[in-house]
């Protein structure tokens, strides 16, 4: 029976609402347990038959969710990239409403609770898998997985990485939907049942192992968040100089609370000499200069100019008296940031694209920086990525199956201004430590910067726009969990189930009348 237009109208009002209170679940303020009741909301609000009518719901879903999480976009880039993008990502959830209503006119999903409740969790991930992967290389951001830093769902990572927490996570707002419509039908028994499943949940989550011992033993490492001169892009040269020279400062400042020799390695940020020093003998004189000082390797934030066109993000070793011994570059620069696709055509909508005079280059091996150590005499492997690279799980994954034993996310936040961004992205470290057994170091320009345990403890944080230092002994290991040895095949097969379920669904629809169909879950 159709529902009437009240009806179909309050369903966009669930839409909204579950979608800022989804938002509400990434950082900040970070309350992890909205986020199923966001997907509640979301379920709820499914109901008709009609793709069109629930392509619409997932749009004001994604509007209300997308939107206010990202608006560091519009601190960055301004505007109009901020409404394209939260637009585009809004658009997924669009589509997902009509694959939602397409699948679930198959004959066993409409009648059964269990098949609807496999089928939107399926779906749910596929979709998450395309925006991940797609156009101009995907923009994870946003992933339900990466609002449970915080909760003690965020054990799932361990078992089966970003692809099985954004499940439990969106499978625990249908369960909370199913029990609600349970209620309202004085079903006592299916109400308690969808609630029993709800606990057994996260009570599983909680007999995880999340395993934090040192296993090729430890790493003293220092981190130094330099601070630039203002929040803002770092276009002009004397900045640039600036904030390496603010790099060096905090490098020296180490030797306040420990003594040359000491540590093993100091970490600078992305871009934390945006002076290459392989070209620049002023700056290779600071930094080899202050590496002899703390008598230490330093993994230096840098960019490339190759003669060829174009630049590289990249993370040079710098090994006292000898200079560059290894070298990252990031494998996914950032479209409409940090290179400009279809040029021509974006100037039409902002002239800013001309701030990107060269486009950055994608580097093709894997984070990975051999360091050696004196003190464990061995070498040491550093899994590190750069910036947005670790909400991409296949890059960050890579970096500790091809030997990381503990990672580095290098970050420069300076461009998101007070913006949640930076605690966004930390957020993400937390889980991918937890994802890949490995103690983790963000450190950024401007903070947020922070030490995390293989468990995903914060064990360290520093504040926004400030100068300010980190040392920690880090426990190294070379163990790999479940979700690093499966790899990416949790999310093929739930693409491949997608796209199943919604073709079933359409054979299914058209064995079976449209009065016939129900509006609304079973």
């Amino acid at each position: 029976m159709p529902l009437p237009p009240s009806a179909r109208w309050l369903t966009l009002v669930f839409a909204a609402a579950g979608g800022f209170f989804t938002r509400l679940a990434f950082p900040d303020p970070g309350w992890s347990l909205l986020a199923p009741v966001g997907m509640t909301l979301l379920y709820l609000a499914l109901r008709r038959d009609s793709a069109r009518w629930n392509a619409l719901v997932g749009l004001v879903w994604g509007l209300t969710c997308f939107g206010p999480m990202i608006t560091w976009a519009d601190e960055a880039v301004g505007l109009v990239p901020w409404l394209a993008l939260t637009v585009l990502e809004a658009s997924y959830v669009a589509l997902f409403g009509a694959a939602w209503a397409w699948a679930r006119r198959g004959h066993a999903v409409w009648r059964g609770g269990f098949w609807q409740l496999l089928v939107f969790v399926v779906l749910w991930v596929g979709v998450e898998e395309l925006r991940s992967s797609w156009p101009f290389g995907g923009f994870p951001w946003g992933r339900l997985a990466f609002s449970q830093a915080d909760s003690p769902l965020a054990a799932f990572m361990w078992v089966g990485g970003t692809p099985l927490l954004s499940a439990v996570v969106a499978g625990l707002g249908v369960l909370l939907a199913r029990a609600a419509l349970a209620a309202g039908q004085v079903a006592f028994v299916r109400t308690v049942g969808a609630l029993a499943a709800v606990g057994a949940v996260v009570a599983g989550s909680l007999v995880i192992p999340l395993d934090t011992a040192a296993q090729t033993g430890t790493l003293r490492v220092g981190a130094v968040q330099g601070n630039v001169p203002e929040p803002g892009r770092l276009d002009a040269f004397g900045q640039r100089r600036q904030v390496l020279d603010n790099h060096v400062a905090g490098t020296r400042a180490l030797l306040e609370r420990t003594a040359p020799g000491d540590l093993d390695v100091v970490l600078w940020p992305e871009n934390g000499s945006d002076i290459d020093p392989q070209v620049d003998a002023e700056a290779a004189g600071l930094i080899d200069g202050v590496a002899q000082e703390v008598d230490a390797p330093l993994l230096v934030g840098t960019v490339q100019y190759p003669d060829s066109g174009g630049r590289y993000n990249t993370a040079v070793l710098w090994e006292p008296g000898v200079g560059p011994v290894a070298t990252y570059s990031k494998q996914r620069p950032a479209p409409f940031a940090e290179y400009i696709p279809m040029r021509s055509f974006v100037r039409h909508f902002s002239d800013a694209v001309d701030l990107v005079t060269r486009d950055m280059l994608p580097g093709t091996k894997p984070g990975v920086i051999p360091l050696a150590s004196e003190r464990l005499g061995r070498t040491v492997v550093l899994g590190d990525v750069i910036c947005f690279e670790v909400a991409y799980d296949a890059i960050v994954r890579e970096a500790v199956t091809e030997g990381g034993e503990l990672l580095v996310v290098q970050t420069n936040n300076a461009s998101f201004g007070w913006s949640d961004e930076s605690t966004q992205q930390l957020a993400m470290a937390r889980l991918r430590a937890v994802e890949l057994g490995r103690a983790t170091v963000q450190i950024s320009t401007v903070g947020v910067s922070a030490v995390i345990a293989p468990n995903g403890v914060v064990t360290q944080r520093t504040e926004l726009f400030t100068a300010d230092q980190m040392i920690a002994d880090l426990p190294l290991r070379d163990s790999l969990t479940p979700a690093a040895r499966a790899g990416d095949w949790p999310a093929r097969v739930a693409c491949v189930l997608a796209v199943w379920v919604v073709l079933a669904g359409m054979v299914g629809a058209a064995r079976l009348r449209r009065d016939d169909r129900p509006e609304g879950p079973a």
